[in-house]
């Protein structure tokens, strides 16, 4: 699945995609800033408005 503007989408779907791909093709969150052309410092900005962060221990943004 490609996305063209992965910062446009709502947090909650960006969640959903992040995680599927930190489980399954990217080991670390510079992987998946590559991946998807998105700076790390904004999807962590964007998934923190509801209330996630990144947690390198499961590799996956998980619920305040």
């Amino acid at each position: 699945m490609e996305l063209q503007h992965p910062e446009q989408l709502s947090p909650f779907v960006l969640l959903s995609i992040v995680n599927e791909k930190l489980r399954l093709t990217c080991s670390s969150l510079s992987e998946l800033e590559e991946e998807m052309d998105m700076s790390a410092q904004s999807i962590e900005e964007k998934l923190h408005k509801i209330q996630f962060h990144y947690q390198s221990m499961n590799n996956q943004f998980v619920h305040d």
